[in-house]
């Protein structure tokens, strides 16, 4: 089971989907857990099946004291750069909390706040602290149902499958039909390598 980060303080933990997507949004989410609340099947979202994730989002939504989740879209990537876009998104997210955390814990190895909030980042913290774990799922989550949504407006890219992640289908269709409005115009997508027969 994954522990409590400290039981004496509000903590908020934090964590983004879809940062390495090649189309739609990056999401991220801050969630605050109840002091010494429990729940062994919370871990990071990567390492649970899509309805495990889904019962676990109504789950911490039920339990958790407050939450945001917020997305940006691809086009505002564009204009200030992944790295950029997902400290806005967790910062958006933070500043949302209907109450203020005393702690914030970040998944990742650094981050740029807004305000003058105290904050710690941990690498693999979503595989360590429950509430780093509880936000993985919630941003997960939200940001699959926001990719299944895109799909049926534009099925070819199989988003429904791939959440805009540069699978080999994926990346075929790009060079079948180019790319729409919900991709990320500055992501290189690696050309297939041509043979030359001589």
């Amino acid at each position: 089971m994954l522990s409590l980060f400290d039981n004496k303080k509000i903590v908020c933990g934090v964590d983004e989907a879809g940062r390495g997507s090649l189309a739609g949004p990056v999401t991220a989410a801050a969630v605050i857990l109840p002091k010494n609340y429990k729940n062994s099947f919370i871990k990071d979202s990567k390492k649970i099946n899509r309805k495990e994730r889904i019962d676990l989002y109504d789950e911490i939504l039920k339990s958790c004291i407050t939450y945001s989740i917020i997305s940006i879209e691809a086009k505002k990537i564009d204009e200030i750069n992944i790295l950029n876009a997902t400290y806005l998104a967790m910062n958006l997210a933070i500043e949302k909390l209907k109450i203020k955390p005393d702690k914030i814990i970040i998944d990742g190895n650094r981050f740029k706040a807004r305000k003058k909030i105290d904050f710690e980042c941990i690498v693999g913290g979503d595989d360590k602290y429950i509430s780093i774990a509880a936000a993985s799922i919630l941003a997960k989550v939200k940001r699959d149902e926001i990719m299944c949504k895109l799909s049926t407006q534009f099925p070819m890219y199989d988003w429904k499958k791939n959440k805009g992640y540069g699978t080999e289908k994926h990346k075929e269709m790009i060079y079948k039909y180019g790319r729409c409005k919900y991709h990320r115009m500055t992501f290189n997508i690696k050309n297939k390598q041509l043979k030359l027969t001589i």
